[in-house]
């Protein structure tokens, strides 16, 4: 019985392997480190096993130096994809960083080496939301659709011809796109919020100003933590309708539609 293995295949799917595996180190929420290092690995594999028939069509060998190259390629495709949905839905975190600097809640910050998050109660009780919620509504099955759809805007070194090569130029400029979204979503989602947290520090101001007895900046605190978490309870509700549109644009920026 001889056992007969397709060259062309499986370099198509070891390739396959190496950019599903980086982006799932990195991109939400399977970045998140309740994940074992293993069930990304695995999980990579298999959906690499699973898309070999799409990928090797029309698949050539390269020799060594050329698949290291490939290789090398595909790593950074799988990272910068994986990068490009964790600025997406790092507008969600950057939100709640924001509620906590204008409410006063910077002074509780800490590291949760679960999640790898800087930051103080909004955000980190935002950033969970978010992860919980992609899984809730099954937003996690439409990045990993969305991935494998990546395989016809960006495909395999090798296919049909293409260079062993990476044109940098392209990604570079998505990249910058994807952080200016990033920034505009945190201002869209937190703004409302804000702007009140910003005009009770103007009021309480003038207060200061025609009544210095009264100490306003002292009652300000309190004052300010009450807006923040009446507010921000009106935000949480809106953030399923948020992750929901920001699922859409993360699978939109890896299949190349954004």
């Amino acid at each position: 019985m001889d056992l007969v293995v397709d060259a062309d295949r499986l370099e198509a799917t070891m390739l396959a392997g190496v950019r599903l595996v980086a982006f799932f180190v990195i991109a939400p929420p399977f970045a998140f480190r309740a994940f074992p290092a293993m069930v990304k690995v695995i999980l990579g594999l298999a959906l690499a096993i699973g898309v070999a028939p799409r990928v090797a069509a029309g698949y050539v060998s390269l020799d060594t130096g050329g698949f290291l190259l490939a290789l090398l390629a595909q790593l950074v495709v799988g990272l910068a994809l994986g990068f490009l949905v964790y600025l997406v839905f790092a507008a969600v975190q950057s939100a709640g960083a924001l509620i906590d600097l204008f409410g006063g809640f910077t002074l509780a910050q800490a590291f949760d080496p679960q999640s790898q998050v800087n930051g103080a109660q909004f955000t980190r009780l935002f950033q969970m939301a978010s992860l919980a919620l992609l899984f809730a509504s099954g937003g996690y099955q439409l990045i990993v659709g969305g991935l494998v759809r990546s395989f016809d805007a960006v495909p395999l070194v090798g296919v049909d011809g293409a260079p062993g090569t990476l044109a940098l130029g392209p990604l570079a400029g998505v990249l910058v796109a994807a952080l200016s979204q990033m920034f505009l979503a945190a201002l869209q989602i937190a703004g409302p919020l804000v702007v009140v947290l910003f005009l009770a520090d103007v009021g309480l101001g003038l207060l200061t100003r025609f009544a210095p007895a009264l100490n306003a900046f002292q009652m300000g605190f309190p004052i300010k933590i009450g807006l923040t978490v009446v507010f921000a309870g009106a935000l949480f509700m809106a953030l399923p309708a948020v992750v929901s549109s920001l699922t859409g644009d993360a699978v939109a920026a890896i299949t190349g539609r954004g």
